[in-house]
Protein backbone atom coordinates (compact mmCIF):
# COMPACT_ATOMS: atom_id res chain seq x y z
CA UNK A 1 0.00 0.00 0.00
CA UNK A 2 1.41 3.27 -0.86
CA UNK A 3 2.10 5.92 1.85
CA UNK A 4 -0.70 8.30 1.62
CA UNK A 5 -0.36 9.59 4.96
CA UNK A 6 1.72 12.35 5.24
CA UNK A 7 1.37 16.12 5.00
CA UNK A 8 4.38 18.71 4.61
CA UNK A 9 3.00 21.72 7.24
CA UNK A 10 5.45 24.17 6.46
CA UNK A 11 4.75 26.78 4.36
CA UNK A 12 5.18 26.05 1.10
CA UNK A 13 7.05 28.37 -1.77
CA UNK A 14 6.59 26.70 -4.65
CA UNK A 15 3.62 25.60 -6.85
CA UNK A 16 4.25 22.80 -9.45
CA UNK A 17 1.27 22.98 -12.23
CA UNK A 18 0.71 20.25 -15.06
CA UNK A 19 -0.71 20.99 -17.86
CA UNK A 20 -3.93 18.99 -19.71
CA UNK A 21 -4.43 17.21 -22.65
CA UNK A 22 -2.74 18.83 -25.51
CA UNK A 23 -2.44 21.94 -23.07
CA UNK A 24 1.16 23.05 -22.70
CA UNK A 25 3.17 25.36 -19.89
CA UNK A 26 1.88 28.34 -21.45
CA UNK A 27 -1.99 27.71 -20.72
CA UNK A 28 -1.24 26.77 -17.15
CA UNK A 29 1.12 30.18 -16.45
CA UNK A 30 -2.38 31.61 -17.14
CA UNK A 31 -4.48 29.15 -15.03
CA UNK A 32 -1.95 28.98 -12.14
CA UNK A 33 0.19 32.01 -12.61
CA UNK A 34 -2.26 35.42 -10.76
CA UNK A 35 -3.18 33.08 -7.93
CA UNK A 36 0.44 32.02 -7.33
CA UNK A 37 2.18 35.62 -7.48
CA UNK A 38 -1.10 36.50 -5.26
CA UNK A 39 -0.05 34.64 -2.54
CA UNK A 40 3.40 34.58 -3.21
CA UNK A 41 4.58 31.20 -4.68
CA UNK A 42 6.93 30.42 -7.10
CA UNK A 43 4.89 29.18 -10.13
CA UNK A 44 7.06 25.84 -11.77
CA UNK A 45 4.81 25.60 -15.15
CA UNK A 46 5.50 22.46 -16.64
CA UNK A 47 5.53 20.99 -20.64
CA UNK A 48 5.00 18.23 -22.06
CA UNK A 49 7.87 15.69 -22.77
CA UNK A 50 7.50 12.73 -25.12
CA UNK A 51 7.29 10.36 -22.32
CA UNK A 52 4.14 12.68 -21.03
CA UNK A 53 3.23 10.94 -17.30
CA UNK A 54 7.09 9.91 -16.89
CA UNK A 55 8.31 13.43 -17.43
CA UNK A 56 5.98 14.79 -15.31
CA UNK A 57 6.84 12.88 -12.44
CA UNK A 58 10.66 13.38 -12.74
CA UNK A 59 9.62 17.39 -12.90
CA UNK A 60 7.77 17.06 -9.35
CA UNK A 61 10.77 14.72 -8.16
CA UNK A 62 13.32 16.98 -9.48
CA UNK A 63 11.56 20.35 -7.44
CA UNK A 64 10.89 18.93 -4.79
CA UNK A 65 14.15 17.72 -4.15
CA UNK A 66 15.61 21.11 -4.57
CA UNK A 67 12.21 23.50 -3.30
CA UNK A 68 11.30 22.13 -0.49
CA UNK A 69 7.47 22.21 0.30
CA UNK A 70 5.52 21.65 -2.31
CA UNK A 71 2.15 22.75 -3.42
CA UNK A 72 1.34 20.40 -6.88
CA UNK A 73 -1.52 21.00 -9.08
CA UNK A 74 -2.62 20.93 -12.72
CA UNK A 75 -6.01 20.72 -15.03
CA UNK A 76 -7.68 17.80 -16.64
CA UNK A 77 -5.01 15.02 -16.78
CA UNK A 78 -2.52 16.79 -15.16
CA UNK A 79 -4.76 17.43 -11.87
CA UNK A 80 -4.75 13.51 -11.48
CA UNK A 81 -1.13 13.19 -11.89
CA UNK A 82 -0.30 15.63 -9.16
CA UNK A 83 -2.82 14.04 -6.92
CA UNK A 84 -1.07 10.34 -7.73
CA UNK A 85 2.10 12.14 -6.70
CA UNK A 86 0.81 13.84 -3.46
CA UNK A 87 -0.56 10.32 -2.61
CA UNK A 88 3.34 9.33 -2.32
CA UNK A 89 5.08 12.16 -1.46
CA UNK A 90 5.12 14.83 1.61
CA UNK A 91 2.77 17.78 0.06
CA UNK A 92 1.62 21.12 1.36
CA UNK A 93 -1.24 20.41 -0.78
CA UNK A 94 -3.22 19.68 -4.29
CA UNK A 95 -4.95 22.18 -6.69
CA UNK A 96 -7.30 20.19 -9.06
CA UNK A 97 -8.87 21.88 -11.72
CA UNK A 98 -11.25 20.30 -14.28
CA UNK A 99 -10.38 16.85 -13.08
CA UNK A 100 -11.38 13.98 -15.90
CA UNK A 101 -12.13 10.78 -14.59
CA UNK A 102 -11.54 8.59 -11.50
CA UNK A 103 -9.51 5.37 -11.69
CA UNK A 104 -10.07 3.44 -14.95
CA UNK A 105 -9.99 6.24 -18.62
CA UNK A 106 -12.07 3.52 -20.31
CA UNK A 107 -15.57 5.34 -19.93
CA UNK A 108 -14.17 9.14 -19.43
CA UNK A 109 -15.51 11.59 -22.05
CA UNK A 110 -11.89 13.33 -21.87
CA UNK A 111 -10.26 9.91 -22.56
CA UNK A 112 -12.27 9.22 -25.87
CA UNK A 113 -11.83 12.63 -27.09
CA UNK A 114 -7.92 12.18 -26.73
CA UNK A 115 -7.68 9.15 -28.62
CA UNK A 116 -10.50 10.36 -31.38
CA UNK A 117 -7.86 13.46 -31.95
CA UNK A 118 -4.52 11.68 -32.15
CA UNK A 119 -6.08 9.68 -34.44
CA UNK A 120 -7.44 12.40 -36.41
CA UNK A 121 -4.21 13.67 -37.07
CA UNK A 122 -2.28 11.03 -37.91
CA UNK A 123 -4.79 10.43 -40.74
CA UNK A 124 -5.76 13.55 -41.94
CA UNK A 125 -2.97 15.98 -40.32
CA UNK A 126 -2.58 18.77 -38.60
CA UNK A 127 -4.68 21.73 -39.83
CA UNK A 128 -7.76 19.59 -41.16
CA UNK A 129 -7.79 18.50 -37.57
CA UNK A 130 -7.89 22.09 -35.66
CA UNK A 131 -10.07 22.83 -38.50
CA UNK A 132 -12.87 20.11 -37.32
CA UNK A 133 -12.17 20.95 -33.73
CA UNK A 134 -12.82 24.50 -34.33
CA UNK A 135 -15.75 24.17 -36.20
CA UNK A 136 -17.37 22.33 -32.78
CA UNK A 137 -15.82 24.30 -29.98
CA UNK A 138 -16.96 27.69 -28.50
CA UNK A 139 -14.16 30.66 -30.03
CA UNK A 140 -12.38 30.93 -26.57
CA UNK A 141 -11.25 27.52 -26.64
CA UNK A 142 -10.84 27.01 -30.26
CA UNK A 143 -8.38 29.46 -30.07
CA UNK A 144 -6.58 27.78 -27.05
CA UNK A 145 -6.02 24.48 -28.45
CA UNK A 146 -5.52 25.65 -32.29
CA UNK A 147 -2.29 27.49 -30.65
CA UNK A 148 -1.05 24.48 -28.05
CA UNK A 149 -1.37 21.86 -30.52
CA UNK A 150 0.30 23.52 -33.46
CA UNK A 151 3.03 24.36 -30.32
CA UNK A 152 2.95 20.75 -29.61
CA UNK A 153 2.95 18.76 -33.03
CA UNK A 154 4.28 16.35 -33.87
CA UNK A 155 4.90 14.82 -30.06
CA UNK A 156 1.08 15.47 -30.22
CA UNK A 157 0.13 12.48 -31.28
CA UNK A 158 2.11 10.56 -28.61
CA UNK A 159 1.27 12.78 -26.04
CA UNK A 160 -2.61 12.02 -26.41
CA UNK A 161 -2.40 8.44 -26.77
CA UNK A 162 -0.24 8.14 -23.44
CA UNK A 163 -2.97 10.53 -21.58
CA UNK A 164 -6.11 8.94 -23.00
CA UNK A 165 -4.36 5.68 -20.68
CA UNK A 166 -3.56 7.07 -17.25
CA UNK A 167 -5.60 5.69 -14.91
CA UNK A 168 -5.99 8.32 -12.15
CA UNK A 169 -6.29 7.27 -8.74
CA UNK A 170 -9.62 5.94 -7.04
CA UNK A 171 -11.70 6.76 -4.59
CA UNK A 172 -10.17 4.60 -2.22
CA UNK A 173 -7.00 5.88 -2.59
CA UNK A 174 -8.26 9.82 -2.45
CA UNK A 175 -9.60 8.83 0.90
CA UNK A 176 -5.74 8.38 2.32
CA UNK A 177 -4.50 11.83 1.19
CA UNK A 178 -3.13 13.68 3.68
CA UNK A 179 -2.75 16.72 1.93
CA UNK A 180 -5.79 19.02 1.85
CA UNK A 181 -7.24 18.88 -1.80
CA UNK A 182 -8.95 22.20 -3.64
CA UNK A 183 -10.68 21.81 -6.47
CA UNK A 184 -12.23 24.01 -9.15
CA UNK A 185 -14.50 22.40 -11.55
CA UNK A 186 -17.10 23.91 -14.11
CA UNK A 187 -20.82 22.47 -13.72
CA UNK A 188 -21.33 22.43 -17.48
CA UNK A 189 -18.68 20.89 -18.71
CA UNK A 190 -19.46 17.87 -20.15
CA UNK A 191 -15.76 16.43 -20.74
CA UNK A 192 -14.57 16.77 -17.16
CA UNK A 193 -17.96 15.55 -15.67
CA UNK A 194 -18.89 17.95 -12.22
CA UNK A 195 -19.64 14.45 -10.92
CA UNK A 196 -15.83 13.85 -10.84
CA UNK A 197 -15.17 16.67 -8.96
CA UNK A 198 -17.54 16.01 -6.35
CA UNK A 199 -16.42 12.36 -6.03
CA UNK A 200 -12.72 13.15 -5.35
CA UNK A 201 -13.89 15.97 -2.93
CA UNK A 202 -16.43 13.33 -0.82
CA UNK A 203 -13.55 10.92 -1.06
CA UNK A 204 -10.93 13.33 0.09
CA UNK A 205 -10.24 13.89 4.22
CA UNK A 206 -9.96 17.47 3.63
CA UNK A 207 -11.47 18.87 0.48
CA UNK A 208 -12.80 22.45 -0.92
CA UNK A 209 -15.27 22.50 -3.89
CA UNK A 210 -15.56 25.79 -5.98
CA UNK A 211 -17.61 26.02 -8.65
CA UNK A 212 -17.85 28.09 -12.24
CA UNK A 213 -19.15 27.64 -15.21
CA UNK A 214 -17.63 27.43 -18.77
CA UNK A 215 -18.23 30.69 -19.63
CA UNK A 216 -16.19 32.02 -16.55
CA UNK A 217 -13.38 29.92 -17.18
CA UNK A 218 -13.64 30.46 -20.82
CA UNK A 219 -13.48 34.42 -20.08
CA UNK A 220 -10.20 34.26 -17.71
CA UNK A 221 -8.15 30.89 -17.10
CA UNK A 222 -7.01 32.60 -13.94
CA UNK A 223 -10.42 31.47 -12.27
CA UNK A 224 -9.56 27.80 -12.29
CA UNK A 225 -5.98 29.06 -9.96
CA UNK A 226 -8.05 31.19 -7.52
CA UNK A 227 -10.92 29.14 -7.18
CA UNK A 228 -8.26 26.60 -6.01
CA UNK A 229 -6.15 28.92 -4.12
CA UNK A 230 -9.07 29.78 -2.02
CA UNK A 231 -10.36 26.41 -1.19
CA UNK A 232 -6.53 25.91 0.00
CA UNK A 233 -6.45 28.40 2.23
CA UNK A 234 -9.73 27.61 3.43
CA UNK A 235 -8.49 24.26 4.34
CA UNK A 236 -5.31 25.20 6.59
Amino acid sequence: MPDCTRHDARVPETLVAIPGTGSDANYVRRAFGPAAEHLGLTLVAADPTTDLVEGYRRLLAEVAATRGPLLVGGVSIGAAIALEWALHHPCAGVWAALPAWTGDPAAAPASWSAVATARALATDGLEPTIAAMAASSPAWLAAELSRSWRALHPGLVDQLRAAAAFRSPGLAEIATLGAPLAITAAVDDPVHPLDVARGWAAAAPRSALTEVTLAEWGADPAVLGFGCARGWLSLR
